[in-house]
């Protein structure tokens, strides 16, 4: 099949591409970039005033399947994921049974392949069961598929344990994704603790909570000379300690998802169970750091922590409420504020949604280049819509983002030169 977009900007950083031109699409690869290219065999996509994009990658997504199909499916995930202009997800292992063996990796794969509509990547369990003791078969779990190694969802307490993972790791080639918690500080907390918290009287979440173990985790990597990724960075105190880790030249990357960059603690007082996540929203100041982060490069990706929950967790009191939102189908939406603000360029999203995801799990993707797979994003950025999680593609409507006006959307998302969302 052969696709022509014609006359959109397309953008690509690793090429040092922004210019309005055509693109060409044959045997699911890019063969073409240029102004007026004519090709009568080919179906034509009038992209005149939208964004031609490399694929959007999110690194951080929970599929639940295996085992919680009633909140998401690897299906329905990937649905929600084009319609969100992703064209590739990198999907957490807290799953039931937990993706700590070959064979739920390679079920993951397989499902994801009988669905055909994104990419799916596995992260597997860094430790058996993600319960922190004993190391998960790394070498095994990568010849099955998975890309990197995690226990989001919980931390590993045990600095012995996540030294062993990230030297592991290191041996293969592969990257472990760490969730920077201390249970001791974070136990039974429901918010981010500050003023907030103190007048709603609920029991806080300090800040400390989440910058104590990135501290660790950047040492344990500074000292092996190991890399390691620090998953859903929410606190000024993490940014600043990743900004002098990264210009000593410690091999840490970073992200944050569009909810704390977008949201903060002062959003709770209405007690909706759909702003209750893990790490909590933190405070205005804790924002304007993170957009800070995001401006000068210290976060280097913006991932989803798509986090579907059905009724069941959600529709309770706020302190029995599961943790997390629903991302995957806003989280363009809400970053490309960040353009709007001045806070990144155009290329700068791209990269931190494109590019660098690819790069930090080492997975295709983030390019336009000519010969490359054709995971493309169409963006019409000043389309105006509202959030109706009704009509989502997930199978889970846990956002706070309903009803919200948005501006900017994708409106075509093509896989290996297939075309798997169409707006409209």
């Amino acid at each position: 099949m052969k696709l022509l977009l014609k006359g959109g900007r397309i953008i690509d950083p690793l090429r040092k591409i922004d210019k309005i031109a055509d693109l060409l699409v044959d045997g699911g690869k890019v063969v073409r970039i240029e102004t007026n290219i004519e090709d009568p065999g080919a179906d034509i996509y009038d992209a005149g005033g939208m964004w031609i994009i490399p694929g959007l990658i999110d690194m951080h997504t929970h599929l639940r399947e295996p085992g919680y199909e009633y909140k998401e499916s690897i299906r329905t995930g990937c649905e929600a994921a084009v319609a969100g202009g992703f064209t590739a997800v990198a999907c957490m292992p807290n799953t039931n049974p937990v993706n700590d063996t070959r064979s739920v990796t390679e079920y993951i794969i397989r499902q994801a392949a009988l669905a055909g509509i994104a990419r799916v990547y596995p992260v597997a369990a860094a430790t058996r069961g993600s319960e922190g003791r004993v190391l998960s078969e790394f070498g095994d779990l990568k010849e099955a598929g998975a890309v990197a190694f995690s226990d989001d969802g919980k931390p590993v307490a045990d600095s012995a344990v996540m030294r062993y993972a990230m030297e592991y790791a290191a041996s293969f080639g592969a990257l472990v994704i760490s969730h920077c918690e201390d249970a001791t500080l974070s136990a039974d907390g429901l918010m981010n603790e500050g003023r907030i918290s103190t007048e709603l009287g609920l029991k806080g979440i300090p800040s400390i909570a989440e910058d104590i173990p990135v501290a660790r985790d950047i040492a344990i990597a500074e000292y092996t000379g190991t890399s390691v990724h620090i998953a859903h960075v929410s606190t000024a105190g993490a940014v600043r300690i990743i900004r002098e880790a990264k210009k000593r030249g410690v091999r840490v990357t970073a992200e944050t998802a569009p909810h704390y960059f977008s949201l903060s603690d002062e959003a709770l007082r209405e007690f909706d169970t759909n702003l209750k996540m893990n790490p909590p929203l933190r405070s205005t100041e804790d924002v304007a750091a993170l957009k800070e982060a995001l401006r000068d490069g210290t976060i280097d990706v913006i991932a989803t922590d798509h986090a579907p929950h059905s009724s069941i967790e959600k529709d309770v009191e706020f302190e029995y409420a599961a943790n997390g939102i629903i991302g995957l189908e806003t989280s363009l939406a809400l970053s490309l504020n960040l353009v709007r603000e001045g806070v990144l360029s155009p290329a700068d999203l791209v990269r931190k949604m494109s590019s660098n995801p690819a790069a930090v799990l080492g997975v295709r993707g983030g390019t336009l280049g000519i010969g490359a797979e054709a995971d493309i994003t169409v963006i019409d950025p000043n389309r105006p819509w509202t959030v109706d999680v009704r009509i989502f593609r997930s199978k889970s409507r846990n956002s706070p983002f309903h009803g919200w006006k948005m501006e900017g959307k994708a409106v075509l998302t093509i896989v290996g030169g297939a075309i798997k969302y169409r707006e409209g």
